[in-house]
């Protein structure tokens, strides 16, 4: 049995001498350079291209190296033998918690306005707000949306928290299901989106949904690029109904150089940097799964294939 490391625009150099470290006597390769596709029963993965993985007749695992499984279950046949994982690590949740807070501060503290005075020596104080005038909306509460829930409510901010089934989160209000998106939506001053993506929430960001929330209101996208009807948050912005956005992921990463969300003045745009996987603690996790793989016992952070996270 071998361990099979397949990534895309993404060094595999930490991941091999770590797996090589704690596990010396299995076979680690990355791909194309495998020895034998047969022996490979374990595979590590980020964003692999489509269909790869029909190369490896004997694969029993794909490991994500992030929260997110689309990048594997959208370009991949799964087969029924066939088990997904991914990484859930409380690193993850606390580098998300720290960029959106960042994120926030930044808004109702017109920083970004501030940045762009100072283009044109333009001295001009702006009104700002605080933390509890706030109400931050947030799109999908799993492990890592949860968590920054109840981190955002206990600094203060009045938050809400929705997802496709019931949730309970301390200090945060909750709704569930495509008929409490309007009351959910009501009132957001921050909306945020941490959703994973499946067939149900592709798009679902669009002009209807961001026209309900406040206007001035301001949208941030840590989710997935695939969310986002694209061209109706720029006739949002363009409305004067949204006051900004921050995005952090896209459709085309990276994202290309002609497209008009670089030129847009209300959108700023990071480099899908919000949470990175860190490879030290959520090495053990990998590692946990591959010695519970080969001794028969259950796999940890499984994916719902019908559910689709």
């Amino acid at each position: 049995m071998s361990i099979a490391i397949i990534f895309t625009n993404k060094s595999p150099d930490t991941w091999v001498e770590t797996l090589k470290k704690h596990l010396p006597e299995t076979e680690v390769e990355v791909y194309p350079d495998i020895k034998n596709f047969n022996a490979v029963t374990f595979a590590l993965c980020w964003k692999p291209e489509n269909g790869i993985l029909a190369k490896f007749p004997n694969l029993k695992v794909i490991h994500s190296v992030g929260a997110a499984v689309d990048h594997i279950i959208k370009t991949q046949k799964i087969n029924e033998t066939q088990t997904i994982c991914r990484i859930v690590d409380e690193n993850l949740s606390n580098d998300m918690f720290e960029f959106l807070l960042a994120a926030i501060l930044n808004h109702i503290k017109n920083l970004a306005v501030y940045q762009s005075q100072k283009v044109n020596q333009n001295w001009q104080p702006q009104t700002y707000k605080t933390f509890k005038d706030i109400t931050v909306s947030i799109l999908g509460v799993g492990n890592i949306g949860s968590f920054v829930a109840e981190k955002l409510a206990v600094l203060g901010f009045n938050v809400k928290g929705w997802a496709l089934n019931e949730k309970e989160i301390a200090g945060v209000s909750t709704f569930a299901g495509d008929k409490k998106l309007v009351p959910f939506l009501t009132g957001t001053d921050i909306l945020i989106n941490i959703l994973p993506v499946t067939s149900q929430t592709e798009n679902i960001i669009n002009n209807e949904m961001l026209s309900q929330i406040n206007k001035g209101g301001y949208f941030i996208n840590v989710g997935r690029g695939e969310h986002l009807v694209e061209e109706d948050l720029t006739a949002v912005l363009n409305s004067g109904k949204l006051s900004g956005a921050l995005l952090d992921v896209f459709k085309t990463e990276p994202l290309p150089t002609e497209h008009p969300f670089w030129k847009h003045p209300k959108i700023i745009i990071t480099p899908h940097i919000a949470s990175i996987t860190n490879i030290k603690s959520a090495a053990f996790l990998v590692i946990e799964n591959y010695q519970n793989h080969l001794n028969g016992l259950p796999l940890k952070h499984t994916l719902s294939l019908t559910k689709g996270y």
